[in-house]
């Protein structure tokens, strides 16, 4: 009887909690449960309290969803755990007259906007002569589940154990309608194809080798494309040996246990201008470093898998993840355990203004800047947004205005293309009405 008495008053206080629990969010429910934009399709909502570590609200909370781009929330956590404050560029050994180098997966290298050329100068500055050494990877060029109709997509870009310039052509219309090319050594490689033509310049790329393909239209003074190039060693020594200015070999040869490295970036940048642009090149990268860094080998399925057996094994809901850029249709993940995620990136980096820089402010910049109006000219959500076709997903941190800090996930999945923007809104107005009233 004793037994049963604890057990009906445990029943009790559940059922206390939560009508307070529903009482205090009851207006929350009754917006998502009225929702004709929400309730069109299947949706996801999950809001924890960081201070009081309880959950405040919970619609489909253990339900799976395809996560898009709040995939890089995963990356962003393995690369917290995995590198270090530095990015290594390269590793190499010097032998006599010779340096030899290996990749490390470092996608800043020679990118248009992210170079800090310390691996470049390196290399110019040596008196040795060059050799790169190819490593093996265990990846394809594009992950599973990957749409192989976007192979051409600036988004895109190949993986590689050494990438350069992006991975990618840049094609520029100048005031002369004519076509700027970066690398120039893709220049001959562009060729006109009428099958092209559909009354606007247009450009494509031949899906087995580097043949670049453009409309006969006339190329607008201000059109800029970049374009994923196929990756190979031959093709990287012959754009090193372009931009350095000097013969750049490649050579077989068994890397030594002791390396040298030069690093070329902090990891803090990199990880910001994979989160608040999206860019699925980097997210991609950054699990071949990890790779590098943990297992001495390029192959992101150990990577997952690990993160997966020492830190997601905890969460409430399995985590299934097949890539670092959520571009990967196979990715399934629960809401729940986006919450926990979320703890999980709060505990690696308590300060509150540095973890904030690595999400978009709402208002403010990245892929939220349009999305939200700040409140009095103060930014409230920082959070990662997801976008692949029928679905959309926001995950991050909310700040209300009476200084409640949260975590949310917001998944939206299964819809038609054209609701998408109403769907963004109805749910900027929900995340909306929570800082202005809680």
């Amino acid at each position: 009887m004793i037994g049963f008495k604890k057990v009906v008053t445990i029943l009790i206080l559940i059922i206390n909690s939560y009508g307070v629990y529903a009482q205090d969010f009851a207006d929350v429910y009754e917006k998502l449960q009225q929702s004709k934009i929400l309730n069109d399709h299947f949706f996801g909502f999950s809001l924890y309290d960081l201070d009081e570590n309880q959950f405040l609200v919970d619609v489909n909370g253990h339900k799976y969803f395809t996560p898009a781009s709040n995939t890089k929330i995963f990356t962003l956590y393995t690369a917290l755990e995995m590198l270090g404050d530095s990015i290594p560029g390269i590793q190499y050994i010097e032998k006599g007259d010779s340096l030899l180098f290996w990749g490390t997966g470092d996608p800043t290298f020679l990118h248009s906007k992210m170079d800090s050329h310390i691996v470049y100068n390196f290399l110019k500055n040596s008196n040795k002569k060059l050799f790169y050494v190819p490593t093996k990877m265990q990846n394809k060029f594009f992950a599973a589940g990957w749409a192989m109709d976007d192979f051409d997509a600036y988004y895109q870009p190949e993986i590689a154990t050494l990438p350069i310039y992006g991975n990618v052509v840049t094609f520029r219309g100048t005031a002369n309608n004519q076509m700027r090319v970066v690398p120039t050594h893709f220049q001959d490689m562009l060729h006109t194809e009428e099958s092209l033509d559909k009354g606007k310049f247009s450009m494509s790329r031949s899906f087995t080798e580097n043949r670049f393909l453009k409309s006969r239209e006339t190329v607008p003074n201000k059109y800029v494309n970049e374009v994923p190039f196929k990756s190979s060693a031959s093709l990287v020594v012959k754009l090193l040996s372009d931009t350095l200015g000097k013969m750049v070999e490649i050579i077989d040869y068994n890397k030594p246990v002791t390396v040298k490295t030069i690093y070329s970036n902090a990891t803090s940048y990199v990880l910001r201008e994979m989160m608040l642009p999206s860019d699925n090149y980097l997210a991609e990268q950054i699990l071949m470093m990890a790779s590098l860094q943990k297992f001495e080998k390029f192959d992101t399925y150990l990577v997952r898998d690990w993160m997966k057996q020492n830190y997601y094994k905890r969460f409430a809901d399995e985590v299934v993840l097949h890539d670092g850029s959520g571009l990967s249709c196979y990715n399934k993940v629960t809401p729940k355990s986006m919450i926990e995620l979320l703890i999980a990136v709060k505990q690696k980096v308590p300060d509150e203004s540095n973890r904030f820089k690595l999400f978009s402010a709402g208002g403010v910049d990245g892929t939220l800047k349009r999305a939200y109006s700040t409140d009095r000219g103060v930014p409230f959500v920082f959070a990662k947004s997801g976008t692949i076709t029928s679905v959309y997903c926001q995950s991050g941190y909310l700040i209300t205005r009476s200084g409640k800090k949260l975590a949310f996930s917001f998944l939206n999945n299964n819809f038609i293309d054209e609701k998408n923007s109403e769907i963004r809104q109805e749910m900027v107005a929900i995340m909306t009405y929570i800082r202005q009233n809680y």
